[in-house]
């Protein structure tokens, strides 16, 4: 078993135990929405349920030893859309279908790009996120932890189709800039941890749809140092107190997923010029592929949070399993340098996964538990 000397656990994130961030919505905020939809109740009404069941899971979070605090996403229908869909140049729209995941398809709401890309004052997760900040409290011991979409998931949109942009470049400036604002906004507004969603790399990492990125024209690697440039230029003049996380997964609906393929196919660009605080990588199955991309992380002060912990079903994995994978990280990766999570949020949409809230916080709790026992009882160094 590990166990080598590190330093005690950080008061900035990722913390030892951390979190991705959805998490199952409780009944009554789905029915709330369903009432919401049918004209039952106004607006307003959602909102104040929507307040008082994030009031109680944030508690939930505390009392299960979590320091990083999230909204549980109960304001928002998807994990990225919601978010896109208020920037500048994007709307929502109804496509002809959903998203397909390995047996399940999702509902058909899309987002597309309408115009020339940015980011208003006005965007509603900033107010979403005062709420969540001011009941977090500013005791120390605990902070509020936002997520949003990366500037990646709106890389692979037709936004060359001549009515917006007709050149590469030029979009992708756009992105990143809109993504700076964001940043500085929402750090005007008192955040200091913030994780950017990005399945784009694991679309990336699969070599089916590299092959279709190939077939369409497109070099898949050209793409991954355009989407690296946008999230470069977003994070410049990033204050120092304000960490910036990247969270990677393969797909997560109802416990289903998209994607497959290990990280080595943008390892080197992703950890090695991608200028996050740290990574938090789904590694709860053989789809995620093995360790050794993690060969590239070369700078001493990134982060890597191992997602081993899976969101997607009730099972309670192994203490001794998740340890041992742990120490097989670390061939590649100090042990100061990682972090423990669940793979993926239990609800990147409202539908959530199948499992149930039992299962969930028993998933969070077994984080924080070998979270302690592998980096909290440990001597500090310098």
């Amino acid at each position: 078993m590990i166990m080598t000397t590190l330093q005690v656990q950080s008061k900035k994130g990722p913390f030892a135990a951390d979190q991705v961030g959805s998490l199952l919505r409780p009944q009554a905020l789905k029915a709330a929405r369903q009432q919401y939809k049918e004209g039952v109740i106004s607006r307003e009404q959602l909102r104040q349920i929507e307040n008082e069941e994030i009031e109680k899971i944030v508690r939930k979070q505390k009392d299960v030893g979590l320091k990083a605090i999230t909204d549980g996403e109960f304001r928002r229908s998807w994990w990225h859309l919601d978010f896109l869909e208020n920037l500048v140049g994007v709307e929502g729209y109804e496509a002809n279908a959903g998203y397909h995941f390995s047996g399940k398809t999702t509902s058909s709401h899309q987002v597309r790009v309408t115009g020339k890309i940015d980011f208003s004052d006005e965007h509603p997760f900033l107010v979403d996120f005062d709420f969540l900040n001011k009941l977090v409290g500013d005791s120390g011991d605990f902070i509020a932890k936002q997520t949003i979409p990366s500037p990646g998931m709106l890389g692979r949109y037709n936004y060359l189709d001549g009515s917006c942009y007709d050149d590469e470049a030029a979009y992708f400036h756009d992105l990143g800039q809109a993504y700076k604002k964001a940043i500085r906004a929402f750090y005007n507004h008192g955040c200091r941890y913030l994780q950017l969603d990005d399945t784009n790399w694991a679309y990336l990492c699969s070599q089916e749809k590299r092959e279709e990125i190939r077939k369409d024209g497109r070099d898949p690697d050209h793409l991954a140092r355009l989407c690296a440039q946008a999230i470069n230029a977003a994070l410049e003049d990033k204050p120092e107190d304000l960490t910036v996380t990247m969270h990677i997964c393969r797909g997560n609906f109802a416990s289903s997923w998209i994607f497959s393929g290990g990280y080595e196919p943008v390892a080197e660009i992703l950890f090695g010029s991608v200028n996050v605080d740290g990574f938090f990588l789904e590694y709860d199955s053989e789809r995620a592929g093995d360790f050794h991309p993690l060969r590239f992380v070369k700078r001493p002060d990134l982060k890597i949070v191992l997602g081993l912990i899976t969101s997607k079903f009730p099972e309670l994995e192994a203490k001794a399993a998740i340890q041992e994978r742990i120490e097989e990280a670390t061939k590649y990766v100090s042990l100061n340098q990682l972090a423990l999570s669940p793979q993926c949020g239990f609800a990147s949409t409202e539908e959530g996964n199948i499992l149930t809230e039992e299962d969930q916080w028993n998933k969070l709790g077994l984080v924080v538990s070998i979270a302690e026992d592998i980096w909290n009882d440990a001597p500090a160094t310098e």
